[in-house]
């Protein structure tokens, strides 16, 4: 059994100090006093909060999860530990059959091997999505929604992001909505309607991705997929990184969604790397200045580092730091269906140890200290 003293422990309401965490590969408890024999970790005075999730993720480390390589997602996922994820959604691009097909053969097969930060699942962004809000996807790859890309593969799909107004989308929808509830649908990718986007929430879409970024803007007389997602019950994503967002627009949504509000870093393989070119997708990235872009300008991804996107809510916008912890953590454990994401008994013990700055001193994962910096 292991003990963190002297923190500022994050629960999913409050900031507690002077208590004990204890855990091995679950949390124990938080406790007043110190067990004889507990392994001590002395944290002086840093906070500690549960684990952060990463639900939209393509790469980091310079590697790519439609790469299709064992050496890939070992990389994502061990680099990701320097940014206080424990876990997350290995995200695929609009590409070809074959690829995306050996991309899902080879996270089932490295699910349960990675050493790092622990892969909870698939989010398929596209294939299923509308051309006309495709970003840096590859518009030549889109399909029309369908189960022979992936039937084989629901039981390590997670998330889909599609557009729910093109064509086949509402049998698809609700068949998966059916047979495959743990799968979350998102709307993203998409120039559907307020109307169609209302409509497409009652057949089983119950996320936004990447809410404002590839789909239409609010308009007071269109008020397209923004206004259907601020008026509904629905939780979305934002990227953080003051690139793809205004401080102006995450303050506003903040205020509209609350507790329905996910943070995601949508990274490429820049992330945590330098400025340079890469490649995403198939096409070249430039990374420099904090941006990933094609060479048409097109924003391909970002390099935000998970616990950058946190500082910089802090920094802009009028969440808390319970709000902005919760927001990586509890929500997105929630949305998921999994034990993790708050310091309470029984759930799993994945734990990030960080400074008043964002800065990860440590990285928990299982109950195993796997980072220090």
């Amino acid at each position: 059994m292991k003990a963190i003293i002297n923190a500022r422990l994050i629960l999913d309401d409050s900031i507690v100090e002077k208590k004990v965490l204890l855990f091995d590969r679950k949390i124990i408890g938080i406790t007043d006093h110190l067990p004889e024999g507990a392994e001590v970790i002395d944290v002086k005075g840093a906070y500690v909060s549960a684990g952060f999730i990463d639900l939209h993720i393509h790469g980091a480390g310079g590697a790519d999860v439609m790469d299709g390589t064992p050496e890939a997602l070992e990389t994502i996922s061990t680099t990701l530990l320097q940014t206080g994820t424990t876990s997350f959604l290995p995200t695929t691009m609009t590409m070809s059959t074959e690829a995306i097909d050996t991309a899902l053969h080879n996270l089932k097969s490295c699910q349960e091997s990675v050493s790092g930060a622990q892969i909870l699942g698939v989010h398929l962004e596209g294939p299923f999505i509308n051309a006309s809000r495709h970003g840096a996807q590859d518009e030549s790859y889109i399909q029309k929604p369908n189960l022979d890309l992936i039937g084989e593969h629901m039981e390590v799909i997670r998330m889909i992001t599609l557009a729910p107004e093109v064509e086949g989308a509402e049998a698809f929808i609700r068949y998966l909505t059916e047979v495959y509830p743990h799968i979350i649908l998102s709307v993203g990718h998409s120039d559907a309607s307020y109307e169609q986007c209302k409509e497409s929430f009652g057949w089983g879409v119950s996320h936004a991705t990447h809410l404002f970024n590839a789909m239409n803007g609010y308009h007071h007389r269109e008020p397209g997929i923004i206004g259907a997602v601020f008026e509904s019950d629905v939780t979305c994503d934002i990227i953080p990184d003051l690139v793809h967002t205004h401080p102006s627009t995450l303050e506003l949504t903040y205020r509209v969604k609350q507790e329905k509000l996910i943070l995601i870093t949508d990274a490429m393989r820049a992330g945590c790397m330098k400025n340079g070119l890469y490649d995403l997708g198939g096409h070249q990235v430039v990374v420099k200045e904090g941006k990933a872009e094609l060479e048409d300008g097109t924003l391909a991804g970002s390099v935000l580092r998970l616990n950058d996107g946190l500082r910089k809510m802090m920094a802009h916008t009028s969440m808390s730091l319970v709000d902005v912890v919760n927001s990586v953590t509890k929500i997105p454990a929630r949305k998921l269906g999994v034990t993790k994401g708050e310091l309470r008994p029984g759930y799993d013990a994945d734990i990030v140890i960080f400074d008043e700055d964002f800065s990860i001193i440590a990285t928990v994962v299982a109950g195993e200290l796997k980072y220090t910096r």
